[in-house]
């Protein structure tokens, strides 16, 4: 039989694997919105089922994290993980005392809000950022990744809108959010096996969440995320990329893996969902932001990548300047 190469196309899409189900789901709800209900029973639950299927997700990449980090990957990748989260707080703190909890509701800007900004600048697209590091930076670069594995989730989120001074969330919830990846973590670092097991489910979960996830969607608003998703993207990049790369230069990098981390994971779009799902004063910002944060992965997975290159081919210059110095000076 012919084979019909459908994961490598959906692959050519920046972060194609959230982007392509989320779409679909959301066409499903625009078009046919009572489709799920009336065949019911699995075919329902599969257009539901988002919250159950990311805490599973969760669970499974909290196994794939290794707390035996060499002192290095420690230094480096809870360097880049302080400077990624610390800019998200800072703009959350700014954003929310304008914003609020609710999004703007007319003009240019309707559908922004402070939980969309954070919840695109608080978690790294990691397998955007090992790419790049395997291709500009060092080996030890790459395996940083393993602590800024940790901005996963919505636990993050959540403390940063507290610490804006929004809505909070009790204590029950903010361990709650957490809970699935420190149990897969635990099990992940108890058992290698278990580790290699459940690590292999992570890409095979993130096509059926966001399948739920769009099917909540109205396709009739992606125009503005689109327009406002463009924005948001390039202020991810800018925003977080300077502290990020400032903080790579001071750890004794280059630069380039601070660069190479401004971008938004694919599963960020989730985080507005589970939010809205523990305090439901989020809910009307959850809407607009889930379609935002998407949008800005597509974009920062476009733009990280160039600016990366950039980056790098201009660091590769100046090393290769000062060694022409230093030869000419001994001669």
């Amino acid at each position: 039989m012919a084979q019909v190469p459908i994961k490598r196309a959906i692959e050519r899409v920046p972060g194609g694997m959230m982007i392509v189900p989320l779409l679909f789901g959301a066409m499903i709800a625009t078009f046919l919105p009572g489709m799920p209900k009336f065949f019911g029973s699995f075919t329902n639950a599969l257009f539901t089922g988002a919250l159950p299927i990311l805490a599973v997700f969760y669970v499974c990449m909290g196994a794939s994290i290794d707390v035996k980090a060499t002192p290095y990957l420690l230094k480096k990748g809870g360097a880049l993980f302080a400077a990624k989260v610390g800019s998200a707080i800072v703009v959350g703190v700014v954003l929310g005392h304008f914003l609020g909890e609710q999004p703007v509701s007319s003009g240019l800007f309707a559908g922004m809000s402070t939980l969309a900004v954070v919840a695109a600048m608080n978690d790294t697209n990691g397998g955007l950022y090992m790419a790049l590091m395997g291709q500009y930076g060092k080996s030890e670069d790459v395996g940083a990744y393993t602590i800024m594995s940790l901005e996963s989730g919505p636990f993050l989120t959540m403390v940063t809108l507290g610490v804006a001074g929004l809505s909070a969330f009790p204590w029950q919830t903010l361990v709650g959010s957490i809970l699935p990846l420190a149990a897969g973590m635990l099990l992940g670092n108890l058992d290698r096996e278990m580790r290699n097991f459940l690590g292999r489910a992570v890409p095979v979960m993130i096509p059926f969440f966001a399948l739920a996830l769009g099917a909540s969607l109205d396709l009739h608003k992606v125009w503005q995320a689109g327009l406002l998703g463009i924005g948001l993207g390039v202020a991810v990049v800018i925003v977080t990329g300077i502290p990020l790369y400032l903080t790579d230069r001071l750890t004794g990098g280059t630069g380039v893996a601070g660069v190479a981390a401004a971008n938004t994971a694919g599963n960020g779009a989730a985080v507005p969902a589970l939010i809205a799902a523990a305090n439901p004063v989020y809910a009307e910002a959850a809407k607009s932001a889930t379609l935002l944060v998407a949008s800005c992965v597509v974009v920062t997975a476009i733009v990280s990548p160039i600016l990366t290159a950039a980056v790098a081919k201009r660091i590769g210059k100046q090393a290769d300047a000062s060694r022409a110095a230093a030869l000419e000076a001994t001669r």
